[in-house]
């Protein structure tokens, strides 16, 4: 659900903002800063994972697949592992 106010105050555990201030301490930066840039990774990496699973399940669906057999080989082979 989508908030009607983009900039409302959000509540964070006591033990995470005590972990946000050392790195915010360490970085010289603010603690403000520090649970944007983490909350932008996260979105980010979420969006990520979200489209490659999207067209995981679109290419399974037409058909494009492989054995399990198939991929652990080709891992295997790109390490110059032996199975």
């Amino acid at each position: 659900m989508a908030q009607a106010n983009p900039s409302a105050p959000i509540t964070i555990r006591t033990a995470k903002v005590a972990e946000i201030d050392a790195l915010a301490s360490a970085m010289d930066r603010s603690r403000n800063y520090i649970v944007n840039a983490a909350i932008e990774q996260y979105l980010a990496s979420n969006a990520w994972q979200m489209q490659r699973i999207a067209e995981g399940l679109s290419a399974a669906q037409s058909g494009q697949v492989e054995s399990a057999e198939a991929v652990f080989e080709g891992i295997a082979a790109k390490h110059g592992w032996t199975r």
